[in-house]
């Protein structure tokens, strides 16, 4: 074997293995994302969009809390919502500025209790007067509604996160 033949050899063979260990790190790669996000009993329930305890997920979201409306209903409450908060973005942006304000001086060297309640404060209120709108969009919708169509959204409400959110009371044995 000659010199050409052997150098020629040796770039088949490190391409090969350079493949090869592409290969098995995608289906590594690949066998570990399936394992940790579906593999297991409790992800592969959530794939399927249940709760391997109580069966279909709910939606989550304040927007989900009209899904038992009829579909203009449900159009115009998600709507009404989208616009409510597309005027309070300055409210949720001072909010979201605030909580990262905060972390930034309770990292820092030196703790200044007064900026860092400063910067709370200034996030309680943008999250308060952010919270008043959403709410009182909600009322106010629920207000244009007939009785049992009132009800189907407090049912709905009911199930979702926040402000409008009812805990199930435990059961007594």
């Amino acid at each position: 074997m000659n010199h050409d033949d052997r150098s020629r050899l040796r770039t088949w063979m490190l391409l090969s293995v350079l493949l090869n260990a592409f290969l098995i790190g995608g289906v590594t790669g690949g066998a570990w994302w399936w394992w940790a996000s579906v593999g297991h009993a409790e992800g592969a329930a959530h794939a399927a969009g249940t709760s391997a305890i109580q069966g279909p997920l709910p939606q989550r979201g304040l927007r989900f809390a009209a899904d038992g409306l009829a579909p203009a209903q449900r159009q115009a409450f998600r709507a009404g919502l989208r616009d409510v908060r597309r005027e309070a973005a300055d409210l949720a942006r001072s909010s979201r500025e605030g909580r990262t304000e905060v972390a930034r001086l309770l990292a820092a060297p030196q703790l200044d209790r007064g900026a860092v309640e400063a910067a709370l404060a200034r996030t309680r209120a943008a999250d308060l007067a952010l919270r008043e709108r959403v709410e009182g969009y909600v009322v106010g919708y629920a207000a244009t509604l007939s009785p049992a169509d009132r009800l189907t959204l407090v049912q709905g409400l009911a199930a979702q996160q926040g402000s409008f959110h009812v805990p199930i009371p435990p059961a007594r044995p």
